[in-house]
């Protein structure tokens, strides 16, 4: 074919040049097959060293889960129940707008009991009688913090290391960074809980922000058609569908021989994947193989296509096919009012499956290199909002201390790391920023968060942004 020089650039020359004798030579030392499959499994960087994770499934509960009432134990509050929160506790830390003008901040005890459980002795509510079975399988971190107090900015900074929207995810990170381990799946996947009232979650917290296309990821819903647009119109058979792939193909080419844009190729790759995906997502999405003891494990709920107990399940077999990073949102827990009532609903929602993923991921001997972490963007307030009264509370925001948990994929088993004030309103032990916190997953993952970069308008930008350590002291 005949090119113009001035429009030749490095990633047009290579394209074109090393079809020929390099190419050539790689196949017939790796044989066709192996270089026709290899270009999924390759990312930007691949690991920087050994990984001790091969893949993450990321349990966040939307809403802010009020650790007090689940993970922190402070009998103090119960002691302390209706009296003022000192001043010197809360210090110059902000509120939110819907309690700065209360004219009380007046403490609100647990209404549920604590108790200990497991070798590890680990402080659970008895709203999650199923986590006693996984306790010493997992890493409690309780001194989680960060800046922002509102739930927006919030997710978006644990998904992607931003308060402001645009950044890639940190799913997108890790598909840039090291590819995929299944051609025929993408290598990452999100699965939202049908149904769930409360703050509203946006596309772009999977997004892929100025990454390529191709590294965003892919919603799966429940029922018989998880991705949209994916299945054959009516009366349209795969090899119809197989031609029209073909004529879109060479017509991209075209385009992209034409204009240079990468993110034509990124098409292309795109609906040769979707293509596959046609056979890949019914297979993995069809629960029909599964004996009667699974639905045993995960609940009755984990029958019903859309639920935290199917996704969950249907995490555990995305697992087993490789997918790289499985993100599962749960909303519901922003409880300002009427926690006790609301809270036991999300308990229950959510306990038994969030257990039985650790219990069958360790079953299958897949816990050892799979990294299974559950919570939200930040945690809620030791005093009430609005009135408290004997038999009902609320919470407010709290971004200065919240729980959440690790399991499996390099962590420490059976230990708590870091502590809060009796009143489970600062951090005195450990503290762990969001940037911390995304830091140990990179590396868990094999990836040096300071070297998995990307240069846009003039700077190179990472999840982590300037800032983050690794925790080794969480790490096996």
């Amino acid at each position: 074919m005949s090119l113009d020089p001035l429009a030749v650039n490095r990633r047009h020359f290579f394209k074109h040049s090393c079809t020929g004798v390099g190419v050539a030579a790689l196949a017939s030392l790796l044989g066709r097959e192996t270089l026709a499959t290899a270009a999924p499994h390759r990312g930007a960087t691949g690991p920087h060293f050994a990984p001790k994770a091969k893949r993450i499934i990321y349990l966040f509960q939307s809403g802010g889960p009020a650790q007090q009432d689940l993970f922190d134990y402070k009998p103090l509050l119960n002691k302390m129940n209706g009296q003022e929160l000192p001043a010197e506790v809360r210090g110059q830390q902000r509120l939110t707008g819907m309690s700065v003008n209360q004219s009380s901040l007046p403490i609100a005890g647990s209404h549920f009991k604590f108790s200990q459980h497991g070798e590890s002795g680990a402080w659970l509510s008895d709203l999650l009688p199923y986590h006693r079975d996984i306790v010493d399988d997992v890493c409690f971190v309780k001194s989680m913090h960060t800046e922002a107090i509102n739930h927006d900015p919030a997710i978006t900074m644990f998904q992607t290391g931003s308060q402001i929207a645009g950044r890639p995810s940190l799913g997108s990170w890790l598909s840039y960074g090291l590819g995929s381990e299944n051609e025929d799946l993408p290598a990452f996947i999100v699965l939202v809980s049908a149904n769930q009232g409360g703050q509203p979650l946006y596309a772009r917290l999977w997004g892929n922000g100025f990454l390529d296309s191709k590294y965003q990821g892919v919603q799966f819903r429940g029922g018989s058609d998880p991705v949209l647009y994916l299945s054959n119109p009516s009366g349209i058979p795969s090899s119809r569908r197989r031609a029209q792939l073909d004529a879109i193909k060479t017509l991209n080419q075209h385009q992209f021989e034409k204009e240079l844009d990468p993110e034509i190729e990124s098409r292309i790759s795109q609906y040769e994947m979707a293509f596959r995906m046609q056979t890949s997502v019914p297979d993995a999405a069809d629960f029909s193989d599964e004996p009667e003891s699974t639905f045993e494990l995960y609940g009755e709920d984990a029958k019903k296509p859309g639920t935290f107990a199917a996704n969950c399940l249907l995490a555990r077999r995305l697992a087993q096919r490789d997918v790289r990073f499985i993100q599962l949102y749960h909303q519901g827990w922003d409880q300002h009012s009427n926690l006790p009532k609301q809270i036991k609903d999300q308990a229950t929602e959510t306990d038994q499956a969030s257990a039985a993923l650790v219990k069958d991921l360790k079953r299958l001997g897949l816990l050892d290199d799979t990294l299974v972490i559950w919570g939200g963007e930040f945690g809620r307030t030791s005093y009430t909002q609005g009135v408290l009264t004997h038999d009902n509370y609320g919470r407010d925001h709290h971004p200065r201390c919240f729980t959440t948990w690790l399991a499996g994929g390099g962590i420490k088993p059976g230990i708590t790391y870091g502590a809060t004030d009796e009143f489970g309103y600062n951090v005195v032990e450990n503290g762990v920023h969001v940037h911390d916190f995304n830091a140990t997953l990179l590396h868990l993952m094999g990836i040096d968060h300071e070297r998995l970069t990307y240069k846009y308008q003039g700077r190179r930008f990472r999840l982590t942004d300037v800032h983050g350590h690794v925790l080794d002291d969480i790490i096996a």
